[in-house]
């Protein structure tokens, strides 16, 4: 009996840990009408890169996803980055990108929006651009 519940607990443990990967994955997207570059990423939410050819690129932060894309993607805490936001703002007029609160709610901006990119925590459906994963 204890050599059952043993092996129950380590195929509990090994699937639960295997999820958590899955889990951490961080997919950044756009608009079909979008091709942007893995690279060009960190520019567009910096609001460095404005066009992606002739279409005018409309960033929107994810907060579900937020903290992982700021540490992973633009290696930056949400202090920094707010505050390169606000010396943009003041600086040069320019907006922050939109948040969004959910992972559904980023995907669906990205599919209505043309030139929008966002991110999220789940693994996007067809009629989104997947730019990166990280």
């Amino acid at each position: 009996m204890r050599r059952h519940h043993a092996a129950l607990l380590a195929l509990l443990a090994f699937f639960g840990s295997a999820g958590a990967a899955a889990a951490g994955d961080l997919y950044v997207i756009c608009n079909p009408a979008v091709s942007l570059q893995a690279g060009d990423v960190r520019d567009v939410f910096l609001g460095d890169k404005a066009f992606a050819g002739s279409i005018r690129l409309e960033p929107a932060d994810n907060a579900a996803a937020q903290a992982a894309f700021l540490e992973r993607v633009l290696k930056l805490d949400a202090g920094k980055y707010s505050n390169i936001w606000t010396k943009k703002s003041f600086r040069d007029g320019a907006n922050p990108p939109a948040v969004k609160g959910t992972d559904a709610e980023a995907i669906a901006y990205v599919r209505q929006t043309p030139g929008g990119c966002s991110y999220a925590g789940t693994t996007p459906p067809a009629g989104v651009n997947v730019v990166a994963k990280f």
